[in-house]
This record gives structure tokens, sequence and C-alpha cells, in this order.
């Protein structure tokens, strides 16, 4: 059975809901990690030179495969030449990989949020708390991880199986706007508190004397991972663009709400925790220590920090959620351009797999804490197999693809279909034939010797 492919009602939508895709937990507690462990100001610079380049030829690019073929990623590399069909299953594994653990980690901030909002923020600065919670081996129903995880799942799955037009884009004009004045809120209070001066002046004016190739291969791995890149998301939601909504402009629009919200997480996060430590940035965390460890202490030594904690894990939910949804519609428009399933037996069968396999990573700092994959816990495996390795040959493949078999042209031709002008059709060339191919081969170089600890970023 095939469905009528769906389409968002107009640009405003479908860049709404783009942006929910890209704003989501990296640019929440990544880019702040990160800003702060390269040097502030001068990660921040280029950070945005690497956005307005490199990042805006990856996005218009994919998000023109997906509007021309009018298919997810699993089909739409083979439709533009029958030689690169492969790639379209590889690209394919990334958001079915991912979709599982990023739930679990979605149960976890929804815990948070639940009980900041319940006023038990102070008992979430423990210096165990998180630990105890992931590792199942604290007291009581609501702290084992897995209902969390199983709700969560279903508030995704609820909100898909609405569809593309009453479902993620109505979800993301609700909470977009939602995020972003939760977010100047915050980051407004933040610059209040005691000491915060020397954490913005930290974060927003660049030190020229701390650029390094480590806070260009940082900012690099960031923008991608950031911006929902080379995870079939793009590609997918291009194929419910319009033809006649404009492209570039749409793009544009995406990177301004994506690199907006990632440093207004800087501002929240930075001055803060530089108040807190008195003067120092050292105590930002990476990953869950900064989500879950050191931002409850900072929020239980704050007036009020109850209030502005349940803030914070709103916030946080909402980023999560969109992302979450758009990797979950991604999974059913794979299985549906596949198989050509219904929407609704698709989505019962990618819940249940979603289910199983993040039960793995949700049981992987506990009960299933033996089992290790190249070393590593399943929800780290998964993160660094997907992130570090899959996501970086996927974009080169489609650089090789566009830039030098199929034709730049290709993508031209689609961003003026009705007109529009391509502002940016130089750089884009330049970027996509020369530069681009050289910088994923970087990243993911990069990557693989800072796993078997041959150099550290």
């Amino acid at each position: 059975m095939t469905e009528k492919r769906s389409s968002f009602s107009n640009r405003i939508g479908f860049v709404l809901a783009a942006a929910g895709s890209a704003v989501g937990l990296g640019n929440i507690w990544r880019f702040p990690y990160l800003a702060a462990k390269y040097g502030g100001g001068i990660f921040l610079l280029v950070y945005l030179i690497l956005v307005l380049t490199f990042g805006f030829t990856l996005m218009i690019t994919e998000i023109a495969i997906g509007r021309k073929t009018r298919l997810s990623c699993v089909e739409a590399y083979g439709a533009l030449d029958s030689r690169f069909r492969f790639l379209g299953p590889l690209a394919s594994l990334i958001p079915i990989l991912i979709v599982p653990y990023y739930c679990v980690i979605g149960g976890w901030v929804m815990k948070y949020m639940v009980e900041f909002i319940a006023g038990n923020g102070l008992a979430l600065a423990g210096d165990s708390y998180f630990s105890s919670f992931i590792s199942v081996t604290a007291s009581g129903f609501g702290n084992n991880p897995m209902p969390w995880f199983v709700v969560y799942i279903l508030i995704n799955a609820v909100i898909v199986l609405a569809g593309v037009n009453k479902g993620i884009e109505n979800i993301s004009k609700f909470m977009m706007p939602l995020l972003v004045i939760l977010s100047v809120v915050i980051s407004i209070y933040s610059l209040t508190l005691p000491g915060a001066m020397e954490g913005l002046k930290f974060y927003l004016l660049p030190d020229f004397s701390k650029l390094s190739i480590s806070t260009i291969l940082g900012a690099m791995g960031q923008m991608f991972y950031s911006m929902s890149l080379a995870m079939g998301i793009m590609i997918t939601y291009g194929s419910y663009m319009k033809d006649e909504d404009n492209l570039e402009a749409s793009v544009t629009q995406i990177q301004i709400f994506d690199t907006g919200i990632a440093m207004l997480a800087g501002l929240m996060i930075i001055p803060s925790v530089v108040a807190f430590n008195g003067g120092s940035a050292e105590g930002i965390s990476a990953g869950p220590g900064l989500m879950f460890g050191v931002l409850p202490k900072v929020f239980a030594e704050m007036s009020g920090g109850s209030l502005i904690g349940a803030a914070f894990f709103i916030l946080v939910f909402f980023a999560a959620l969109t992302s979450s949804i758009s990797l979950m519609e991604t999974f059913v428009s794979i299985i549906q351009d596949r198989f050509h399933t219904g929407r609704t037996a698709t989505i019962i069968g990618v819940t249940v797999f979603m289910l199983l396999m993040g039960t793995l990573s949700c049981l992987g700092y506990g009960p299933l804490s033996f089992i290790k994959l190249l070393g590593m816990e399943f929800l780290d495996f998964f993160d660094f197999f997907t992130n570090s390795v899959l996501m970086p040959i996927v974009a080169l493949l489609s650089c090789i693809l566009i830039g030098r078999v199929v034709g730049t042209q290709v993508i031209a031709d689609e961003v003026t279909k009705v007109g529009y002008q391509f502002k940016r059709q130089r750089l884009f060339e330049v970027i996509m034939r020369y530069i681009a191919p050289v910088l994923l081969v970087i990243i993911l170089l990069g990557e693989i010797a800072k796993y078997f600890g041959l150099i550290s970023i």
C-alpha cells in the first residue's frame, strides 16, 4: 500500500520543524561544553564561520535532494545515480540507530523536568543521584529510567502518528517559539548572577592566542552534530517541502534558529557555571555530567533556582522532543519508502523496534553494564558509531555524488526551480567540490584517532 506523500502547509511550518530537528541536546549541553573547552569566544567565531559556509552547503544539499526526489534517504541517493544506491541503506542506519538511545536521554530529561516542577531540585543536586538513577540502583518506581524511557517514546509515537502537518508541524509551531522565549529569559537571569560577567567575556570575546587545530576540529564536529546533517532528517523533511517555497532562504532561517539557540545555551550555562565556580570555566564538564550533574548543583545555589531549573529542563525537553520526533519520522519514512507499508502499521513497528533497541541503552549502565562494545556501554557505542563514523562517511560520499558525479547544477536547479536566485551558488560549488570533502576526511580521521587515544581533541 502506497500513501500520498505528506507536505508541510507552508514555509514557516517547514522551517520551524527543520529548526526543531536541528535544535536538540547537542545545542543545549554539547555546545557550551565545547565553547568552554576550546577558548570561548574564539571557538564561537570559528563555529559561526563554519556554519555559514560548510554547514550551509551540506544542509542545502540534503534538503534539495529530498525535495527533488520526494523520497527519504533510503531511496533518494539511488534516484540521483543508481551507482550510489548503496548510500541509501548506509545513511538509513544513522537515524535507525540514533533514535532509540536518543529517547533514553529524552527520558532522563523528562525525569529531571518533572522532579524540578515538583520542587525536588535539591535532591537532584546530590553527588550520586544521577549515577544511581541510570544504573538502576535507586529505590522507587520513579527512580528507574525504564518507565521514563517508555513514556517518552510513546509521546513521540503519538505526535508522529498525527502526521507531518497536524503532528510534527503543529508541535514545532508551539514548541519552537516557547523554546526561544525560555532561552532568552534564562540567559538574562544567568547574566544577573554575581560574577557572571567574567563568564560572558570569556564566552563572547575572541582570544586568538587560543586558536588551535583542536579548536577548529571541535567546532567542525559540533557544527556537524548540531545541524542534523547526514542523518537523513533534512532529506526527509525536504521531501515534504513545497516546490514554491524558497529553499535558500529556508536554510538561512533554519541556521539562524539553530545557531541562535546554541549561542543562547552558552549564555545560559557558561556565565552561571563560571559564577558558581568563582570565575573558572573548568566546571563545565562534557555530556551528561554537565546536564544532570553540574547544573542541578548550580540551580541549588541560585536564588529562585528551583524555578529556573524547572524552566531550563522544560526548555531541554522541548529541544529533545523536536529532535527525536524528526528522527522517528525519518525512520518511518525510510520504512514506508522501502516497503510501501501504511503509516499506522509502520509507526507501530518502529515504536516496538525503538523500545527493544532502546532498552539496551537504557539498562546499559545498570543490569547490562557487563556487556561492552569496543569497550563502551551500549549508548556510548551507538553514539560513537553513528556520530563519529557513519555520519562523516555518509556526508563525504554525498559530496562525491553531488560534487563529482551528478554535478552541483542538480542542486542549483532545485534551488532556482520557480524563479528564485541562488545567491550563494558560487560559495556552494567551491565548498561542495573542493573544501567539504577535505574537512569531512579530517573530521572522520580525527574522531577515529581520538577514540584510539592517538590525539586529544
